[in-house]
């Protein structure tokens, strides 16, 4: 099979498994391993003066390292392949996560910030009804790419090898990849590296929302908001998932009892989001997914009728 023909198998086993809790109770999650992995290279080697050559050496070990098991992974066939490649997606338990915050909306304010605080780093314990919904909003968008479309890309780019890098690589940007006194030097190749690794899957992965949302005649608009935002690449889908849900994002929030005056994204949609937008951003969540997956398929016949 080619690449394109076993994403496909793998979107489509992701999205009909998810992350099984049977599974994960009794082994470690591959994002696990890695994680547990770049602690020890943390602990290990984010000492002395040289912490950002340290850093950028350690980064370098792990992106050879994750390309050899890649490799090694795939030489056992295409049935292991698809089922490792799945594993490493994340479009059901991405949608679960979202889902869960509006259901906790639904039941109180508390059980909303209870839910939205397993899937974003701000404080929640003040939030509204609004700054909840857009929370768990914003976490979708920007995982969507994170999650499943820039892994898919870069394995049909590169196989599993390529996969393997890209993970590793997002993990160590999600663990030491923030300005932090003991993480600005250790974690500066790992936040750097990320940004170019998704700088093409994250304006893909606001296409895949714009498109089938019918509003891609607003990408003058999406991309003046996506430069608003302090990440290169978060706000591409950020911007065209308000614009799909007609809902302002972004906008003021705390960090560690400190206050940030973000710009709003989109400010001329709902300022007043609650569950029902939460739904809508599910449902284009699972929208741009499909459109990925017809786009794979696409690949694949074409790449077997040549």
């Amino acid at each position: 099979m080619n690449t394109a023909a076993l994403l496909v198998c793998a979107l489509l086993l992701d999205a009909m498994l998810g992350e099984p809790k049977w599974l994960w109770n009794r082994i470690p999650h591959p994002a696990v391993l890695m994680g547990n992995l770049i602690k020890w290279c943390d602990i290990r080697f984010n000492v002395g003066p040289h912490a950002k050559r340290n850093g950028s050496v350690t980064l370098i070990a792990l992106v050879l390292a994750a390309a050899c098991l890649g490799y090694a992974l795939s030489m056992l066939g295409d049935i292991i392949t698809i089922i490792l490649t799945a594993m490493l997606l994340a479009q059901k338990s991405l949608v679960t996560h979202v889902q869960a915050v509006a259901i906790g909306l639904r039941m109180s304010l508390n059980e909303g910030r209870h839910q939205v605080s397993m899937i974003v780093g701000r404080d929640t314990k003040d939030m509204d009804e609004t700054a909840v919904a857009r929370g768990a909003i914003e976490s979708g968008a920007e995982n969507l790419s994170d999650g499943v479309i820039a892994p898919a890309f870069w394995f049909l780019i590169g196989g599993l090898p390529a996969l393997m890098v890209y993970k590793i690589v997002n993990t160590a940007d999600s663990m030491i990849g923030y300005r932090t006194e003991r993480h600005a030097d250790f974690g500066w190749a790992s936040a750097r590296f990320d940004d170019l690794l998704n700088l093409l899957p994250a304006r893909i992965t606001a296409a895949l929302i714009a498109i089938p949302a019918g509003v891609q005649r607003n990408w003058r608009d999406i991309i003046s908001d996506a430069k608003k935002h302090r990440s290169p690449n978060a706000g591409w889908p950020e911007a065209a998932m308000a614009r799909a849900i007609d809902t302002a994002l972004s906008g003021p929030r705390a960090y560690e009892g400190e206050m940030h005056d973000f710009p709003l994204v989109h400010p001329d949609g709902n300022h007043t989001a609650g569950p029902i937008d939460i739904d809508a951003a599910c449902n284009m969540l699972w929208k741009a997914w499909g459109f990925a997956l017809c786009l794979a398929a696409i690949i694949a016949l074409a790449i077997a009728i040549l």
